[in-house]
């Protein structure tokens, strides 16, 4: 059942119990992102004889990076071959496109072109054919007559590798099914309900084993400011998922010295404000249909200003890269919409006029230039997912970026796994 904030406080003060429980909740996850939901689900579904609350401080689900990013399904091409985004992303994906299948959440499979437009680029994209291999994923090289005939207004001088697997998704529609599950089986969703305060309970064994107290700052009906109350909640487990604040809520348990430091990077998309110039072909050209990606650049904090598109076909630009210092900074200018559009048109050449459209921000664990032996770049950090040392049942999920929607079934299954021990965390990347 779906809950308000206020509906959850009746339900604490008035309801009673057939069977008495130390705590109020079997698993509480902070964060009703794709992350936080998927991992809701997967306890709730998975666990059925326990009591699942997913926090979300927002009005509603889904509202920060979940919603803001590429609505790309990607393959698994870009980072180390035992990292977990690697692992995650590859087991994340073929459970995504199952889901999508089962559950008729909109979905496509376009490919994905990656462009060289000089020899020191087709040596990178060589080296990402090379790793594709290695951890299993389909690529192929795409010939000269096969671009002109597909896509004749793209430029990549020097070749094109195709990720075959990847695709795009509808990330709202996605995260709706998600909550329903939750909610179909017995979990509950509760929005506008801010974490504020955590207090570990001491059990026999030391802290955390008691589960954990958590402070709730909920908002009024309709996720307005007035009318707000503070409760308190227990758990015996809890999963922070709370994306761009997860260092935050993370910092609510910890003892100072432990304390850690959230950096952010900001990135546009931006969309054509007129149709791209007139092919030189007397043929006019075919509309894209595939995602079209630069070559990577080691240690940078993106993939690239890259062509995505959305379910109806439109074209959106980006992400750029602009570190800022905080999370709320979502406005969307037009501060590196020229140089994003120098970018584009070295693989794009009759790219017309851009607007900026939206923004999303990437949660980072490292500053620029800093960070994971990769100058903070994409490559060079991993995912931080991890029972929190000295803690237990309390598992922060830390740095989670792209390919974080990807993954997020599958990082559903390895947090279940860090919790209940099936086996090891890492046996859920099997399959």
């Amino acid at each position: 059942m779906a809950m308000t904030a206020s509906s959850l406080l009746r339900r604490r003060l008035f309801s009673t119990t057939a069977t008495p429980r130390a705590n109020d909740f079997t698993h509480c996850i902070i964060g009703g992102g794709i992350i936080g939901l998927s991992i809701a689900r997967q306890l709730a579904l998975t666990h059925p004889s326990s009591s699942t609350l997913l926090l979300e401080r927002h009005p509603s689900v889904g509202t920060e990076t979940s919603s803001r990013n590429s609505e790309v399904i990607h393959a698994g091409l870009y980072y180390p071959p035992l990292s977990l985004k690697t692992r995650l992303c590859i087991r994340g994906s073929s459970l995504l496109y199952a889901y999508c299948e089962t559950h008729h959440v909109p979905h496509k499979r376009t490919g994905k072109w990656l462009l060289a437009q000089n020899a020191a680029e087709l040596e990178a994209l060589q080296r990402l054919h090379e790793h594709a291999e290695g951890v299993g994923v389909r690529m192929r090289w795409v010939g000269r007559e096969e671009v002109k005939r597909r896509q004749p207004g793209v430029s990549a001088l020097a070749g094109v590798l195709e990720s075959v697997n990847t695709g795009i998704v509808d990330s709202h529609q996605l995260m709706q099914s998600l909550r329903g599950g939750i909610e179909e089986a017995g979990g509950d969703v509760v929005v506008g309900a801010e974490v504020v305060g955590v207090k570990a309970r001491e059990g026999r064994e030391g802290e955390g084993e008691g589960g954990y107290e958590l402070t709730v700052a909920t908002r009024g009906e309709g996720g307005g400011e007035g009318g707000g109350e503070e409760t308190t909640i227990t758990a015996d487990t809890v999963v922070n998922a709370a994306g761009l604040g997860a260092v935050a809520v993370g910092n609510l348990l910890l003892p100072p010295s432990r304390h850690r430091r959230a950096y952010f990077c900001k990135g546009t998309y931006y969309v054509p404000t007129s149709s791209p110039a007139p092919s030189p072909s007397p043929v006019p050209a075919p509309a894209v249909t595939t995602l079209l990606y630069p070559a990577p650049i080691p240690g940078h904090a993106g993939l690239g200003t890259h062509l995505t598109l959305d379910l109806s076909g439109a074209i959106r630009f980006g992400p750029d890269v602009e570190w800022v210092s905080s999370p709320e900074d979502l406005t969307a200018t037009d501060r590196g919409m020229a140089a994003a559009r120098a970018e584009i048109a070295r693989y794009l050449p009759g790219v017309g006029e851009l607007r900026p459209d939206y923004a999303g921000i990437r949660p980072k664990l490292h500053p620029q230039g800093g960070g994971g032996g990769g100058g903070g770049g994409v490559a060079g950090t991993d995912f931080w997912i991890k029972e929190e040392d000295g803690f237990k049942g309390w598992v922060n999920l830390l740095g989670i970026e792209s390919p974080g929607l990807t993954s997020s079934l599958a990082i559903a299954e390895y947090v279940e796994r860090i919790l209940y021990g099936k086996g090891g965390a890492d046996a859920s990347l099997v399959g």
